[in-house]
């Protein structure tokens, strides 16, 4: 299975000058931990790193400390999500035909995952992990005044990784780009298309390392395991 690992994004949420998959959680920055885990995974034979080539030092330095056995590649990053993916599609080898797209900001997802993933993807067209909302969701407006209460036992919170057949999600990007979509994941553009993407159940500690307070979950969490 081919993975590919968007990780372009800034460090301002975090209050950090540079890529916040640079910052560190128990000795190993983020971006290690979301690579020993595609190392870890026995599905996985390839991996992509989407990002800046401004970046790209520190990441071959990380690459190099880990020793993986498996070929990663760096890939240039766009100036959004999609555009990073689009240019991470056009980069896979010839013989994809399958491909995982992995936040690398969700460092806390198990090889667990990424296999259960990689074996769905092969029994449908798109795919996402997902876990149901336990909040309650409210739509509000611009002046923050509450429109409506959706039933949560519809709703679940969008994860990563995210399984795709490579040639059908080109042609969505394809057409995302003719028709101007702006999306913030990959499943919005089949979703667009009329094409059926079906949910894998994540994992409870599957979060996006965002904001300084996620970057002191993750490390609880790291903890636990290790321990």
């Amino acid at each position: 299975m081919y993975l590919l690992i968007p990780a372009a994004g800034s460090g301002k949420r975090m209050g950090s000058d540079r890529n916040k998959l640079l910052l560190t959680v128990r000795s190993q920055s983020i971006i290690a931990w979301t690579l020993l885990a595609a190392e870890a995974a026995s599905s996985i034979s390839w991996i992509g790193i989407i990002s800046q080539p401004l970046d790209w030092p520190d990441f071959k330095s990380i690459i190099a400390d880990l020793q993986l056995t498996k070929p990663v590649e760096l890939i240039p990053g766009g100036a959004t999500r999609q555009e990073s993916v689009y240019n991470g599609l056009q980069a896979l080898p010839k013989a994809a035909q399958q491909v995982l797209i992995h936040d690398g900001a969700r460092c806390l997802a198990t090889p667990d995952l990424l296999n259960t993933c990689a074996e769905a993807i092969h029994h449908c067209s798109g795919l996402i992990a997902a876990i149901p909302v336990k909040d309650t969701i409210k739509v509000v407006d611009e002046n923050k005044i509450i429109q409506s209460t959706p039933n949560r036992e519809k709703l679940w919170a969008a994860q990563t990784p995210q399984g795709f057949d490579v040639k059908l999600l080109k042609e969505c990007h394809a057409k995302g780009l003719t028709q101007g979509w702006e999306v913030t994941d990959d499943a919005a553009l089949l979703e667009k298309c009329g094409i059926e993407v079906r949910i894998v159940p994540g994992e409870e500690t599957n979060l996006k390392v965002t904001t300084p307070q996620d970057l002191a979950i993750a490390e609880f969490i790291l903890t636990n395991r290790q321990s």
